[in-house]
């Protein structure tokens, strides 16, 4: 950690803020009176609401939360809660058989089977490789490197693609040898394909080739055997491929546009970019998605927005750089929206009098959850309560936490990038780093300072779409030196939106100003229309107007950005995902 002193910054989306917020419903989701395994669910609308365990509560349940207690405690150097982070990782570890898979337990109140959910599986590795990363624990890398080599054995294998046969695998193995012999492998995105993504990081870490062969062989699956996306990049809305779940399509391409910027396979990109871009034309302009293309279209989950926002950094990362404004918009808007910060709506109860150890508890529900991410929302209001679809079932779940956290740290740790010497600012967002502070006045100003605190050889700063060039404005001043420059001077742009200021010197403070578009559009979303006012990436009003909790409508605009006292956390080595 770099010494650094409090100064005034300005009032306006600061990502490690909220990675704080996060961290608070992370460890208030325990259930201290069941083993502090996290409840998976809340019912916020019932009067008074409530918490409740699932068959989720596991091996997803705590690699999710491990994974993100690292990512925000990496963000923010916060060490609230780590007696209870202790017991989710004393947990996480315990669910652990001899076969190196992770099992769901028993809950005597409930008819859930003990098995190593294929589901599941993905946080696990997830959480596993997040802990290693973090602290070089050996120890953990031995359950990880026995994890994957379990994933490996119990794949099928054919000539060129593996798959599971089966959602579950159990202490005697495949449910079925027929469903082996018939190939009726159940969902592949769901069970295979979203597992490359933790499993191809743990590569990279560790050369772990287990881990390499099964994102190789699983990416294979996905792209020329499955179905899971057709011919023109939609998704296979049939039964059997989950309706077209958004979650676990969009983190299939999630991983294999990962995969394909290790192996540099150009052809996997294509694919992905071609199905990633029919996602967003089901998708709202400010990051809301379906759930999925039936029975819960209506039900957005914070997982499929973080998908798209990690898949989309990645296409941006290898040229499609109009996604880094695409991926702005969505940190802006429905990422950070769909974060549960006013609960004065929320009725809870006092007292554990009527809860159902172990099922469900009706305790200081509002205190307990605050900071947690939208499970299932609508475009308009945190609670989704539409006549279509199922109805209202629930309205946060354990997984959307987790995925809201990485979508958090996603975006802070690419705000500001380092390659071959380049720094590139991606987002215009406050951050910190070793590099330069990035002080955003957006959305009230069109007003971006940075201020450098070592010199380096070439700086990149992405303007977006909307603001032209020709009025782009640079006030540079260094000591008593002060030199300007303009967007509409020759040789100032690249890469179609970065604007480039050449290299820049320790101790320099570079403004840059720009006009801010203001405008109304017409987002579709199921069959619905929603009039929205944008105020550059931000969206200021939405309408109809939600009516349990909406969204949007109490954003407060200034004609100069608030400014507050804070710092911004600047971390001498980083990791990343």
């Amino acid at each position: 950690m770099i010494s650094q002193q409090t100064k005034q910054i300005p009032d306006t989306l600061l990502l490690e803020e909220r990675a704080g917020h996060v961290l608070s419903a992370i460890i208030g989701m325990a259930d201290e009176d069941f083993g502090y395994i996290p409840f998976f669910a809340a019912n916020l609308m019932e009067k008074p609401a409530f918490l409740t365990h699932g068959d989720w509560d596991y091996g997803s349940s705590h690699g999710r939360l491990v994974d993100a207690l690292i990512l925000a405690r990496h963000m923010t150097g916060d060490e609230r809660g780590r007696d209870i982070e202790e017991r989710y990782r004393a947990n996480f570890l315990s669910f652990f058989k001899e076969d190196g898979l992770s099992y769901r337990q028993i809950n005597p109140k409930a008819p859930w089977e003990t098995n190593a959910n294929l589901i599941d599986q993905r946080a696990v590795i997830l959480a596993l490789t997040s802990w290693f990363m973090s602290t070089g624990d050996r120890k953990i890398k031995h359950v990880a490197d026995k994890h994957v080599a379990a994933l490996k054995r119990i794949a099928i294998k054919e000539k060129d693609v593996w798959y599971y046969p089966a959602s579950e695998y159990t202490v005697n193995g495949w449910p079925s040898t027929n469903a082996i012999q018939l190939r009726l492998a159940p969902d592949p995105a769901a069970f295979c394909g979203r597992l490359v993504m933790p499993l191809l990081k743990y590569y990279e870490l560790t050369g772990n080739m287990d881990a390499f062969e099964l994102c190789q062989f699983f990416s294979a699956l996905i792209v020329h055997r499955s179905g899971v996306f057709n011919p023109d990049g939609s998704f296979n809305d049939s039964l059997a491929y989950r309706s077209g779940h958004f979650h676990t399509r969009i983190g299939t391409l999630d991983a294999l546009a990962r995969f394909a910027l290790h192996t540099q396979d150009a052809s996997i990109i294509h694919f992905v970019k071609k199905s990633y871009d029919w996602a967003l034309t089901r998708s709202t302009t400010f990051g809301w998605t379906p759930g999925d293309m039936h029975e819960q279209a209506f039900e957005h989950e914070t997982c499929s927005l973080v998908d798209l926002i990690s898949t989309g950094i990645t296409l941006a990362r290898v040229g499609y750089v109009e996604y880094w404004g695409i991926v702005e918009r969505f940190m802006r808007n429905h990422l950070t929206e769909s974060q549960l910060l006013n609960l004065d709506w929320v009725v809870g109860a006092d007292s554990k009098a009527n809860d159902d150890v172990g099922m469900k508890s009706f305790f200081n529900v509002a205190e307990r959850t605050r900071g947690a991410f939208a499970g299932y929302s609508a475009p308009n209001d945190f609670c989704c309560n539409v006549s279509g679809g199922r109805g209202h079932t629930s309205d946060l779940q354990t997984c959307c936490i987790g995925s809201g956290t990485r979508g958090l740290f996603m975006g802070w740790s690419n705000t500001i990038t380092e390659h071959n010497g380049t720094i590139s600012v991606n987002f215009l967002l406050n951050r910190g780093s070793r590099w330069l502070d990035v002080s955003s006045h957006l959305p009230h100003e069109g007003k971006v300072e940075l201020e450098i605190h070592r010199s380096v050889p070439r700086l990149l700063v992405r303007i977006p779409e909307w603001a032209g060039y020709a009025k782009v404005e640079v006030y540079r001043e260094l000591g008593d030196s002060v030199r300007t420059q303009s967007g509409s001077e020759p040789s100032m742009w690249v890469n179609q939106r970065f604007l480039a200021l050449g290299p820049v010197q320790a101790g320099e403070k570079i403004t840059l100003t720009f006009p801010l578009s203001e405008r109304q559009t017409i987002e579709k979303a199921v069959g619905q229309e929603f009039i929205t006012r944008w105020r550059g990436d931000d969206v200021i009003h939405l309408s109809p107007a939600g009516t349990h909790h909406p969204f949007y409508n109490n954003r407060k605009i200034f004609e100069k950005a608030p400014l507050r006292s804070g710092q911004y956390r600047r971390l001498q080595e980083e990791f990343y995902w």
